[in-house]
């Protein structure tokens, strides 16, 4: 998933000549269904990430296999049966996990859930020389895609950054990545203190000459309870403003789309047929699995949609687990106005938008008593949002202000 949003503009221009579209054709997609399986552990916390992540001495492999086995089961029963699109093991950092275990899931999901023909295995992973050393262990177990967090190729901004590795091992790791694996993708941190136009431009080209199908961006933002919200608190760490970080997303999109790796989400590019599949199915808002210390879910379950919710701490987690053959903190059902609020949240991320049809199936009412009409024929002239053919999507300028054309659209 996604490691850090980006920051959004939230002016709107001036209102112009409202023209007249037709938003009512059909369009229908299979959003799909996911496993995500999450490891929380690290061996060290960056100072910018809120993820469920947590640094631990040590951790028992086996013990961990058992209790990731048991919530699988508990959901499998409930969804026996399925096909399953991707699979996504995230963190924390799942390039600590043993390949026994990555292995151990892959073969649990197969009892449970028919696979599809192409499916997608993706594991996150740091480029440290120890981890790079297991990733053909990861592949024999069944991974096909290998996501690294790579987040910035100059010494400095490692170092700022927390990161464990340095710009010779990360280059390294991608390039045995790109040996073992079929698709491999890598991540990047851009608007960091500091940074400017021509230097993320010189990074960004090098990143481009060594992506081979995705590359996720991400403008650095800063969250509560991290190092860097305290260094910010202190007036310690000083970012690009408004206007730099707005730069900065047109120059990122520039440059990717030249390079034949546009934006399909907004921090997310890639060469056609290489999107993330896992990732895809969230967006379209399909249906998926959570399993491990703070993992979320959503899954109909005949009529019903439904949020599911794991406890956060680890130890907590396990323990749960054992006792109750699931770690689930809550569930709770999801209202028609819910569910297409989430839609509307997750699908406008994406370049393809959502299907105006799903929308209101959603909401069990017309699309048009969801969203404002006006309001979208009035972003439609200011060329923020397209409605048509059956779609309602931002444009390049729209994405850049995200934020503000939801609140704006939304009754």
């Amino acid at each position: 998933m996604e490691r850090v949003s980006p920051r959004m503009r939230t002016s709107f221009a001036s209102p112009a000549v409202v023209p007249e579209r037709s938003c009512t054709a059909p369009q229908e997609r299979d959003p799909g269904f996911a496993l995500y399986v999450h490891w929380p552990f690290c061996r060290h916390k960056c100072p910018y990430c809120d993820f469920n992540s947590h640094v631990r001495a040590a951790v028992d492999q086996r013990r961990w296999r058992r209790a990731l086995l048991a919530e699988l089961d508990h959901f499998g029963a409930r969804t026996e049966g399925r096909i399953l699109r991707a699979i996504f093991f995230g963190g924390g950092t799942p390039s600590l996990m043993s390949a026994a275990t990555v292995a151990a899931v892959i073969a649990r999901a197969r009892d449970w859930w028919r696979f599809e023909p192409a499916i997608e295995i993706t594991l996150e992973a740091n480029p440290t020389s120890a981890e790079a050393a297991r990733f053909e262990a990861f592949a024999k177990a069944g991974v096909n895609r290998l996501s690294l967090g790579v987040q910035a190729l100059e010494e400095g901004a490692l170092r700022d950054l927390g990161r464990q590795h340095g710009v010779a091992e990360a280059l390294h790791a991608l390039a045995l990545a790109r040996e073992i694996f079929p698709r491999v993708g890598f991540d990047l941190i851009y608007a960091r203190p500091g940074q400017g136009l021509a230097s993320w431009r010189d990074e960004l080209q090098r990143a481009l000459e060594l992506a081979v199908g995705h590359l996720s961006l991400y403008q650095l933002t800063i969250e509560p309870g991290t190092h860097f919200f305290t260094l910010a608190r202190q007036g310690r760490l000083e970012l690009p403003d408004e206007d730099l970080g707005a730069a900065l997303f047109d120059l990122t999109q520039e440059l990717c789309e030249a390079a034949g790796l546009p934006a399909y989400e907004i921090s997310n590019h890639a060469r056609p047929g290489e999107e993330s599949r896992h990732n895809l199915v969230y967006w379209r808002y399909g249906d998926y699995v959570g399993i491990g210390p703070g993992a979320h879910g959503r899954l109909t379950l005949g009529a019903r949609r439904v949020a599911t919710r794991a406890r956060r701490l680890p130890e907590r987690w396990l323990e749960t687990v054992e006792r109750e053959g699931h770690g689930q903190l809550e569930e709770e059902e999801l209202a028609p106005a819910d569910r297409a609020t989430e839609y509307l949240l997750m699908g406008m991320r994406l370049a393809e938008g959502v299907e105006l049809s799903r929308l209101a199936a959603l909401a069990e009412r017309p699309w048009e008593a969801v969203l404002d009409v006006g309001a979208v024929r009035l972003l439609e002239a200011e060329g923020l949002l397209q409605c048509a053919h059956g779609s309602l999507r931002t444009t390049a300028a729209g994405r850049r202000r995200l934020d503000a054309v939801i609140r704006g659209i939304l009754r």
